[in-house]
């Protein structure tokens, strides 16, 4: 039986969805080992004269306890 634990992390892209995926990923990494899976809990954009101008997102990082 495996023990996992899970945390929110916020990130941020200027280009798109999956690279925001991709900086929470990363940054979760420095840290937190034994990384299992990324959830996007929640997907918002920032908005400027009618375009995106920042891509972010709410991920629940699950990771292995050892």
């Amino acid at each position: 039986m495996a023990v996992l634990k899970v945390i929110e992390v916020l990130a941020s892209s200027e280009n798109s969805w999956e690279e925001a995926a991709a900086n929470a990923l990363a940054h979760a990494s420095k840290s937190v080992k034994n990384i299992k899976s990324l959830y996007v809990n929640e997907q918002n954009a920032v908005v400027s004269d009618g375009k995106i101008k920042e891509y972010r997102m709410n991920c629940k990082i699950t990771f292995e306890v050892k």
